[in-house]
């Protein structure tokens, strides 16, 4: 049984993991938004859940730790207790022991801090009034809680109406193999008030038709309290869909015969039902629907499946080898004039599509856990720098393979970093400049094509392009009077050690992060583009390629060359041919139902020499730059496209963003339009400027891959 306890708590540290993300989110919101109840109600939920779970699966201390926090919101959703920057401020500090409490036993993480645990402890008890008769100078072990949570539980029965309630529990087949222990639940509902209980042994079997890991033995309970319903149900919140429960109330007035308060008038037990009249009308009905038969309630199955991550990129591999064996299947099928192989081909190219959706919707993970934690980074900061900041998230919906999101961490933290201590002015300043005094940091992420475009963005004083370019010359990392366009002056600031601050702050100023920032997106396949506004603002976009993934795409060629556009990107394909050319007075310029739309020739940008078809195909694509179009030699339709790395010596041909196998064993190189398109306004401008191209600059590279 061991190793189900480790595997047990392994997963609530998962689940632990999640519901503190969500938690830190709720308070920072509940930090803007004071008055809003149902923040306050998902900041106690959130607590409950890790204080419940905490103490089923062997965490005492943080159980007991975070049951005085949950206390204290219990205190706020009653009205009793305001909130407050102190509570708000006590309960981030309280987050940071509780995932030390979480992790505790995992090489390498944090240990919990006693003395701040004491500490944080007194001063939540100082705000709740509630402070302890003696004094603290541990954290609660687990006998204490008992004891302890009792004593709580009995001055709020004193403070309100008592009534009795009358509990039939049941656990149900499943209930401890999922790592549940009845007697923990019952500690916890005596907590609550005064708890009678009385075991039944009626169903336990005989010794032969015994299951060690069932629980055959149920309760009959009288709880007297002050709490609602609510209150008792949510003892068992975790366990209620695999268990039998039913929770009968008397009157108020019955529990003044059996727990008399102060000077109360006693009440006749005659005008109420006994406790024993409403166990046994709860028994009855339970037991009519079942036909005499004690039965429980199905659980429900699980609705969510815990899967390594490992065990996934081998599927998503596997699936990946399947596509590509499909399409030499489809391609077979397509030179032999056979019904039934083409029948079985078509059969077998509708199993791998739906297979292949399904195996990447698995893989991929909403961004949202990953920008949420970023809401505690700015709370944090704006205090210890003393500006008002906030934080705006779109897109979190935003669905990436969990491999890229567990690289974006790093670089994202660095760069609200240093958007909060360089780019974001103290509030006078901004007011002074007509700006709001509280300033704004912005998160985002949507798809484009075969990419996805993660950007942050402020609002405040932008980047001096001078400055930078000055540095970078005191540095020697520019030559003394070269003229650079504003992409390189900003591609200067990811420069390792390169940094514009005149002193270093916790903050930043050694030139470390961005430096950061550009390794790891560059380890991703990824680029980083940066736009600033002098007095407006920065934003810095990570486009970061979909490498593990499997999309729909556009095959095409060009002579004997085939490429793949992703086909999320493509709007129309029309034709291109001399008249049209000549119309246009030899200008890469297209009258699409009366819109002008530019167009690349691929054969020109890859520098490919060979003749030009009289009819040529230009692809419409929607890009960040408007309309574009691609001209190929034709089209050769659809195909499933799995994106396979170039490897690292490719990694600066950024207008192709993999590669894949084709049915036929040939290469196919997966291009990116967004890039393309960016690539030919920067010539464009660079050659207004009498300066040569940038893209024609880096074209060596990009004619060798296609050599290759």
């Amino acid at each position: 049984m061991a190793g189900k306890a480790d595997q047990f708590k392994m997963a609530f540290r998962e689940e632990g993991r999640e519901v503190l993300v969500d938690l830190e989110s709720a308070l920072l919101e509940l930090n803007e938004n004071r008055g809003d109840a149902e923040l306050v109600g998902r900041v106690f939920r959130a607590l409950h859940t890790i204080k419940g779970s905490g103490a089923m699966f062997g965490f005492e201390d943080l159980a007991t730790f975070t049951h005085n926090l949950e206390n204290a919101f219990d205190e706020v959703r009653n009205g009793r207790l305001e909130i407050g920057s102190e509570l708000i401020d006590l309960t981030l500090s309280a987050l940071d022991q509780i995932h030390a409490m979480l992790e505790e036993g995992i090489a390498g993480a944090p240990e919990a801090d006693p003395m701040a645990c004491v500490e944080i402890l007194t001063r939540v008890r100082h705000l709740t009034g509630r402070p302890e008769n003696k004094p603290v100078d541990a954290v609660p072990a687990a006998p204490a809680k008992s004891s302890e949570a009792s004593s709580e539980a009995g001055a709020e029965a004193k403070a309100g109406p008592m009534r009795e309630w009358a509990i039939h529990f049941a656990p149900g087949a499943e209930f401890m193999l999922n790592g549940a222990n009845p007697l923990l639940l019952l500690r916890e509902l005596g907590q609550l008030g005064t708890l009678s209980v009385t075991a039944s042994m009626a169903a336990v079997p005989p010794l032969s038709e015994m299951d060690p890991e069932r629980c055959y033995v149920s309760w009959e309970m009288v709880l007297a309290t002050a709490a609602e319903r609510d209150a008792i149900r949510d003892v068992f919140i975790f366990v209620e869909d695999c268990c039998e429960l039913t929770i009968e109330a008397g009157d108020p007035a019955s529990s003044a015969d059996s727990v008399p308060r102060g000077d109360q008038p006693a009440q006749s037990a005659s005008t109420v039902p006994s406790v024993a009249d409403l166990t046994a009308r709860a028994l009855e009905d339970k037991r009519a629907t079942s036909g005499g038969r004690r039965t429980y309630d199905a659980p429900d199955h699980a609705t969510s499946l815990r899967v390594p991550a490992a065990k996934l990129d081998q599927f998503v591999n596997l699936v990946g080898e399947l596509v590509t064996v499909q399409a030499r299947l489809s391609e077979i099928a397509a030179q032999r004039d056979d019904v039934e192989v083409t029948a079985v081909s078509e059969e077998i190219e509708r199993l791998t599509s739906s297979l292949r959706e399904n195996s990447m919707n698995i893989r991929m993970t909403p961004i949202r856990a990953t920008f949420e934690k970023f809401r505690r980074l700015v709370h944090d900061l704006a205090r210890d720098l003393g500006k008002n900041v906030e934080l705006t998230i779109e897109g979190a919906e935003t669905e990436l393979d969990k491999t890229v999101i567990d690289e974006l961490g790093d670089p994202l933290m660095h760069l609200i970093r240093n958007s909060m201590d360089h780019g974001i002015e103290p509030s006078d300043v901004r007011v002074a400049r007509g700006k709001r005094p509280t300033a704004t940091i912005h998160l985002s992420a949507r798809h484009s094509g075969a990419s996805v475009l993660i950007g942050v963005s402020d609002d405040g004083s932008g980047i001096d392009a001078e400055a930078v370019q000055k540095r970078a010359v005191e540095r020697g990392l520019v030559a003394a009077g070269v003229q650079l366009t504003e992409s390189e002056i900003f591609a200067l600031l990811f420069q390792p050690g390169f940094s514009t601050a005149k002193q270093v702050t916790d903050v930043s100023g050694r030139g470390v992060g961005m430096d950061v920032v550009r390794q790891r997106v560059d380890r991703l396949r990824g680029s980083i583009d940066v736009s600033s506004e002098p007095g407006a603002g920065t934003q810095v976009t990570l486009r970061l390629p979909l490498t593990l993934a499997i999309i729909d795409g556009l095959l095409v060629n060009i002579g004997e060359a085939c490429f793949v556009l992703p086909l999320a990107n493509i709007l129309e394909c029309i034709e291109l041919t001399q008249a049209d050319i000549s119309q246009a007075n030899g200008k890469p310029m297209a009258n699409v139902r009366g819109e002008i739309v530019p167009y690349i020739r691929l054969r020109e940008r890859f520098n490919m020499r060979m003749p030009r078809p009289e009819i040529e195909q230009i692809m419409v694509v929607q890009t960040e730059q408007g309309r574009y179009g691609f001209v190929v030699d034709k089209v050769l339709g659809n195909c499933q496209t799995v994106i396979k790395n170039l490897g690292r010596f490719y990694r600066h041909v950024q207008v192709v963003s993999g590669a894949t196998i084709l049915g036929n064993g040939t290469v196919a190189l997966i291009l990116d339009p967004e890039r393309l398109a960016q690539d030919a306004v920067r010539e464009t401008l660079d050659r207004s400027r009498g300066r040569p191209a940038e893209g024609i600059r880096r074209q060596g590279s990009g004619q060798h891959l296609l050599a290759g």
